[in-house]
């Protein structure tokens, strides 16, 4: 038996800079969420949207819901590794898993999933999603992890 393709996945990396983090040093729990926000746009491109052509189609990947593990905290000056992939998908909703892990060592510091909808601006009427994910992503319809 073939094993099953592995999902559209996307890894960047981050220089945790001086506004990221407190007076002692440690990243901001929001920093996190913006380190996952660039990895996940970039994730949208592998997915089927560019960024460019959304706005101009009024067609928006929203997060309604974010689940986040702050295991270990990033540090100022940290590179830090950050690793999104599409989980699983449904009609109208799908999940990204995240992991962000310090260059250095591949320390992990956070688990995070979050589940987002696609909306047809202005009016956020929630729209199926696209269906070239059936043939392309289909081995990861309705998974449960």
């Amino acid at each position: 038996m073939e094993p099953a393709p592995l999902p559209p996945a996307m890894e960047t990396t981050e220089r945790v800079m001086f506004f990221d983090t407190d007076a002692g040093g440690v990243v901001h729990n929001i920093a996190y969420l913006r380190f996952i926000e660039t990895n996940r746009s970039l994730l949208a491109e592998k997915l089927g949207w560019k960024l460019s052509e959304m706005m101009e189609l009024q067609e928006c990947p929203v997060v309604v819901r974010t689940e986040i593990d702050y295991r270990r905290p990033a540090r100022l000056w940290d590179r830090l590794v950050v690793h999104g992939e599409l989980e699983k998908f449904e009609r109208s909703r799908f999940w990204c898993a995240f992991s962000i892990r310090r260059e250095a060592g591949n320390e992990l510091l956070i688990t995070c999933r979050q589940m987002l909808v696609v909306v047809k601006l202005p009016d956020m009427k929630v729209m199926r999603l696209p269906a070239h994910w059936e043939s392309e992503f289909g081995h990861l319809k309705g998974l449960a992890r």
